[in-house]
């Protein structure tokens, strides 16, 4: 089953933020929330990495433009990200990567003329090669002095495999804009997609995506194992993976995802099969332990029922994941893909999360391109301090 999507957990934002936007706002409105439930971690690592379901200052999109892969892409796309942030901004901010001034204009007349509450809505002009926030966007941290700042791992578009140099310095353009200090991680390549916390001390990863030598040739897994401790990670869950089996080298995201800090959301072993897991890899994830050795419970969705058919009638080479949708304040957006299996899943989420509303979104055309909901949204978590 050869797929070409990605899956991710922190994807492209842009390389030059300039400023003409402000957080202020939603900040401003962050302070003094000491009650809020996000947890540091005290003394376990330097840095917290911030639950995706805690509470949010907002979530970033990269707006997909036609500079990088044409205007028919845009058009095929763009309806998405309408519909993300509309559902978004029902409970936090949507912070917009426009590519320029002309594209900022189209696109905030565009959401206006959708009914959007433009007052939850902030613009950054900077050219982007790519739309997947997830995997090279700031990844927001705390210390343990619960400071917020951006940790800076090295991207590389997924082994060099596509265009990426002004995605590399994402990380460092928002963290000077926003005047939160940054955490360079140096040499050491890691995709947001590529890794799941479980906020207790474990990380799930799969060796394809993150110790192939496409990523981190000068890095053995003990070296990659001392960086990603710096949150706190005592125990790793490696999984194999799959190398070349898709664009990112099997992300994890794209069927495993904590839901809490002693569940983990995947699909039963038929599915993960076809997804492309071997029996040791499903042996491995179906029997894992947290940090303090006791299994993990599970909750499944199913993949789509039939092959993923486009709007145009085109029919996929495969099925499609429910797995990688996106928390946000208020909504867990989750991909959809006009298929007999969506409101399975969609009733399973939100039986996992009934203090959210479940969002549906269709998003076969950007699937065919490479990707789902989690893999084109990254969220800022509140300041604390």
């Amino acid at each position: 089953m050869k797929k070409v999507v990605k899956f991710c957990l922190i994807a492209t934002l842009s390389t030059t933020i300039i400023s003409g936007c402000s957080f202020e706002g939603g900040n401003e409105n962050a302070k003094g929330k000491e009650s809020e439930k996000v947890e540091v971690q005290k003394n376990a690592g330097k840095y917290t990495m911030p639950d995706e379901k805690d509470k949010h200052e907002g979530t970033w999109l990269q707006w997909p433009h036609e500079y990088t892969y044409g205007q028919e892409y845009k058009q095929e796309v763009e309806p998405i990200w309408i519909k993300m942030a509309s559902a978004l901004t029902e409970g936090e901010k949507v912070h917009i990567v426009a590519y320029d001034e002309e594209e900022k204009e189209r696109i905030n007349k565009l959401l206006i003329d959708k009914g959007l509450n433009m007052d939850k809505v902030d613009f950054f002009i900077a050219p982007t090669d790519d739309v997947w926030a997830r995997d090279s966007g700031p990844i927001f941290v705390y210390d343990n002095n619960k400071n917020l700042k951006i940790l800076d791992p090295a991207f590389n578009g997924w082994g060099k495999k596509t265009p990426y140099k002004n995605d590399a310095r994402v990380r460092e353009n928002v963290s000077k804009q926003l005047g939160i200090e940054r955490i360079d991680w140096g040499k050491f390549v890691l995709e947001g997609g590529a890794i799941e916390l479980d906020s207790n001390g474990t990380a799930l990863l799969t060796r394809s995506a993150v110790t192939n030598k496409n990523r981190n040739p000068d890095l053995s897994e003990e070296e990659i194992e001392k960086y990603i401790s710096d949150l706190g990670v005592t125990n790793f869950i490696w999984l194999d993976g799959v190398p070349n089996l898709d664009i990112t080298d099997f992300h994890i995201d794209g069927f495993a995802k904590f839901h809490d800090k002693s569940t983990i959301v995947t699909m039963k072993e038929d599915d993960l099969a076809e997804w492309g897991l071997s029996n040791k890899d499903m042996d491995k994830l179906l029997d894992a332990k947290n940090a303090s050795g006791q299994k993990y419970k599970y909750e499944y969705l199913p993949l789509s029922k039939d092959k993923v058919t486009l709007e145009g009638g085109k029919t996929l080479d495969y099925k499609g994941s429910y797995i990688n949708y996106y928390i946000g304040n208020k909504v867990v957006l989750v991909p959809n893909y006009n298929d007999p299996n969506d409101k399975i899943a969609n009733d399973t989420i939100q039986k996992l999360y009934p203090d959210r509303k479940v969002v549906g979104i269709d998003v076969r055309e950007l699937y065919k391109n490479g990707g789902m909901i989690h893999c084109v949204t990254q969220q800022q978590p509140i300041q604390l301090k």
